[in-house]
């Protein structure tokens, strides 16, 4: 399996450690020299970290950077690969852009890494939309098992099994959903995010107690708050406010969250947010 991942962000990383470790081909596309440097050297560290956990042998290790190629434009990517997932900002215009570029190398199927936007809309100018879907992967992708496969109106059963294939391929367990604002999981999860920061905001509890209510009381991996922070409070923004527009003010974000984004505190990525990251 020979697979392209445009955009080297945090999920863009993610994603080509998930596929690189799977024995496969990750062939990854990133336009921005400082960015596209820093993704090589996480793989390195987070792969070459698998040796120390006792997740990989050296040679699985070795092996696995070794099947790790970087390019600057979608150009560059071979042409009748098995997939290309686009992983870039969660922007409409810019990821329909995107997909049409991907789309012009004839991948096998082409695939959408978004939280919340529609896979429906996102396929629009595409010219075989029956062969794209959405593949949402979770932050940080090395350790988070769920993958959501999300079908468009004109996804086919072909692709949708592709996905899935795909994803089990990678260690992963999928789930299959209708395309929705906010999916399943972003859907779920959001709201109650939200409501844990309106909480912050009317002073009913730390960060902390309101996150060990969650991890302590009903078995959370992780408290929301905290996942917030992991996520980015930025992306947890413009998740809400698209959210909103569908689903009404149980979406609408909390003045807290605005102020916050606006002071720059976006949580891990900037060093501050619910919690201290420094």
């Amino acid at each position: 399996m020979r697979i392209g991942i445009i955009g080297a962000g945090t999920m863009g990383v993610g994603i080509a450690h998930a596929v690189a470790t799977s024995g496969w081909d990750a062939l990854v596309v990133e336009p921005d020299a400082t960015q596209r440097g820093k993704a090589r050297d996480r793989l390195d560290e987070v792969i070459s970290s698998g040796v120390t956990r006792g997740k990989l042998t050296r040679a699985e290790a070795d092996a696995a950077l070794a099947r790790l190629a970087f390019h600057s434009s979608a150009a560059e990517l071979p042409e009748g690969l098995d997939w290309i997932i686009e992983s870039v900002p969660e922007k409409l215009e810019l990821k329909r852009t995107v997909l049409a570029e991907a789309e012009q190398r004839t991948p096998r199927f082409l695939a959408s890494n978004t939280s919340a936007l529609s896979i429906t809309s996102l396929a629009e100018g595409l010219s075989a939309p029956e062969r794209f879907v959405g593949m949402h992967f979770f932050n940080p992708v090395w350790s988070m098992k769920l993958v959501e496969i999300v079908v468009a109106e004109r996804s086919q059963d072909a692709a949708v099994k592709a996905a899935v294939d795909a994803a089990r391929g990678m260690g992963k367990e999928p789930i299959v959903v209708k395309d929705a604002p906010g999916f399943a999981s972003s859907r779920l999860g959001v709201l109650l995010g939200l409501e844990a920061i309106r909480m912050v905001e009317e002073g009913i509890a730390s960060p902390e107690d309101i996150d060990k209510a969650m991890t302590l009381g009903y078995g959370y991996p992780m408290g929301p708050l905290r996942l917030g922070d992991l996520v980015g409070l930025d992306v947890r923004l413009a998740i809400a406010e698209h959210l909103s527009q569908t689903y009404g003010e149980r979406f609408a974000p909390p003045g807290l969250l605005r102020e916050m984004v606006a002071q720059g505190k976006l949580g891990k990525k900037s060093g501050q947010g619910f919690y201290s990251w420094s």
